[in-house]
């Protein structure tokens, strides 16, 4: 069993970072003995970059909120298939295995533009794992085509669909949702479509985005959501958590400032303690570079997420940290473990 509320909340306030992480440390030492560390190589595809949530922290320049400029049509900010299977085929020609395909809420795409779109991608690359479509974006597929959720993700799932990616929780109280993502799904819409996948025997992650004003019992409410889940259904398979990149966007604009290296290695090792029933927790190098990312590994993680040969929300924002598989191996060694390749799933695929 994971720390309690108060312990995780004592930690938060606690000034001793060194025996916080050492800790979390033990918690990963217990969960991975081995000594390895993790990666994976995929690519971060948006399909579309129309939206109709006007979300206060995203970057992306979004037709509806009145950023982007011109005459176009709703349908010019959507990716041709080709351009899409172009981008999947350099992937797979560069040794990736998964695409995580993400995009903004639009309203002309239906559930058989999904279902076009993932079968085509599976009769050209029947390898590719897709780990695709936010718990939002899901919803939004499901009201768009007047359909339950259960029958949504079904549909997906046959047409070609893997696992679902953890996008859309940011942080799972809904004082803090209500403030920063209005027009976005609350968090009992975010359990339900991750509780449905589970339990048609999908596998999904956690994430978290912190840093957006919220205090720390709103960030130790989000960690119970999603142990009280992953004690229901035991489902997802990694827990992600990375700082909000305040630029770029009109949050950040606000006033707020980044989340210091010493906020996010106190985050993630509390989110190792408190989520001990979470096998994987992921230290990130996309918001916080890669000697952050290093430190964490100390800190409670024992994966460092992707090389990620496309990435463009973070990117957006005004973050331009970027790695390669070589670089990342290095840093796992240096670091006292050994790298390994694995999958969406996190099973490995060899020792290097």
């Amino acid at each position: 069993m994971g720390i309690s509320r108060e312990q995780a909340l004592d930690c938060f306030a606690s000034d001793d970072l060194i025996g916080i992480g050492m800790e979390a440390d033990a918690v990963r030492r217990r969960l991975h003995p081995e000594g390895v560390v993790s990666y994976i190589i995929d690519r971060n595809i948006d399909y579309t970059h129309f939206c109709t949530e006007h979300c206060t922290f995203c970057a992306f320049d979004h037709p509806l909120t009145g950023k982007m400029t011109g005459k176009l049509a709703a349908e010019d900010y959507i990716l041709e298939f080709d351009t899409l299977y172009d981008k999947i085929r350099e992937t797979v020609e560069m040794g990736g295995t998964g695409i995580l395909m993400q995009g903004g809420i639009h309203p002309h795409l239906k559930i058989e533009w999904f279902e076009q779109l993932f079968t085509g991608i599976k009769q050209r690359f029947p390898s590719i794992w897709l780990h695709c479509l936010s718990a939002s974006e899901i919803l939004a597929i499901a009201e768009y085509s007047q359909l339950s959720v259960l029958e949504t993700i079904m549909r997906l799932r046959d047409a070609g669909l893997d696992s679902i990616p953890g996008g859309g929780a940011e942080i799972l109280d809904d004082d803090v949702h209500i403030k920063i993502a209005r027009l976005k799904c609350r968090t009992e819409d975010w359990v339900n479509v991750h509780r449905t996948a589970h339990s048609l025997g999908m596998r999904t992650t956690a994430t978290m985005m912190f840093g957006v004003g919220e205090n720390m019992e709103n960030r130790v409410n989000h960690f119970e959501v999603v142990r009280r889940l992953q004690e229901e259904t035991g489902g997802f398979t990694a827990f992600i958590p990375w700082s909000f990149q305040p630029q770029n966007n009109a949050l950040g604009g606000q006033g707020l400032e980044e989340a210091t290296s010493v906020e996010y290695l106190k985050t993630l090792a509390i989110s190792r303690m408190y989520l001990d029933n979470i096998e994987n927790v992921q230290s990130s190098w996309v918001t916080q570079g890669l000697k952050v990312l290093q430190m964490g590994l100390r800190f409670g993680g024992n994966d460092v997420g992707s090389v990620m040969l496309e990435e463009n929300v973070v990117k957006a924002a005004g973050t331009s940290n970027a790695t390669t598989e070589e670089e990342l191996r290095r840093i796992i060694r240096d670091a006292g473990f050994k790298p390994v390749q694995r999958d969406t799933l996190y099973r490995t695929m060899f020792l290097n």
